[in-house]
């Protein structure tokens, strides 16, 4: 299992947690750790964190992503993962998103800066030290923004099993449509306790690396953080599970099932 951050970045950043109308459901703060299972081992630790920051004079939330591999994984396959994001407060809108990665010497080095006015992305490979303009949908995501932006803006209330979304998104140096399938609701047992959980099913892509468009099935609070849970996904060398393994600065009361 060569990229199990990478595919656990991907899932959080793709496949969001939900929140009511008109309601924000994350803060400057905000902390998750992920522990992530490959088999029967730990695989890697992932991490997501909300802090303030400023980007051109604009107050931003200023989010990062980082994960290493761990255990057995380390000794024959070093990875070190590291994103960011930089939304606006307001409207939840990346002005810019950085990806450095190193997996087993594969190495990345991205900035992305939206201009949404002349809806355009100017991508900076910084490995190759090359600059391109590319065009961009309405309402762009890029990868990790469209987490933070689904909390906020999916009605939650209204929502039926089968209702699927869809979000316009910004990835390396192409438009993505991403779609989302409910699939109802679940209490799971977790190290926490027993959580009421949105089930959801986000549509891959069937490549390299996932066996099918369905291969992927997500979890998320079903209170006001709507905070990301559980993910489980099958690729072709196998299965990986990643589960929340702590947190910290909820906006909201964090909530678990009494029996």
């Amino acid at each position: 299992m060569k990229k199990p951050i990478l595919l656990l970045l991907i899932i959080l950043s793709t496949f969001p947690s939900f929140a009511q109308e008109n309601h924000k459901a994350f803060d400057s703060g905000e902390w998750f750790r992920f522990r992530i299972h490959y088999g029967v081992f730990t695989a890697s630790y992932a991490t997501l964190e909300v802090k303030d920051d400023m980007i051109n004079n604009t107050p931003v939330h200023h989010i990062v992503g980082a994960g290493k591999s761990t255990g057995l994984l380390s000794v024959f396959f070093k990875v070190e993962d590291y994103y960011e994001t930089y939304i606006d407060k307001d409207e939840v809108k990346p002005y810019r998103f950085i990806r450095k990665i190193n997996e087993g010497g594969h190495t990345k080095d991205i900035e992305i800066n939206f201009d949404h006015q002349q809806s355009q992305a100017l991508v900076f490979n910084k490995k190759h030290n090359t600059k391109k303009t590319f065009p961009i949908k309405s309402n762009v995501q890029d990868m990790m923004s469209s987490f933070y932006y689904l909390r906020n803006s999916i009605k939650t209330s209204s929502l039926k099993k089968g209702d699927e979304q869809y979000v316009n998104m910004f990835f390396d140096n192409e438009n993505y449509r991403f779609k989302l399938k409910f699939l109802g609701r679940e209490v799971i047992r977790t190290k926490m306790g027993k959580i009421a959980c949105l089930k959801f099913r986000p549509y891959v892509q069937a490549d390299r690396v996932f066996k099918e468009e369905e291969s992927m099935t997500v979890w998320v609070s079903d209170d006001d953080n709507r905070m990301p849970v559980r993910i489980k996904a099958d690729i072709l060398v196998g299965s990986i599970k990643a589960d929340l393994d702590a947190f910290k600065g909820l906006k909201y009361p964090f909530k678990i099932v009494v029996n």
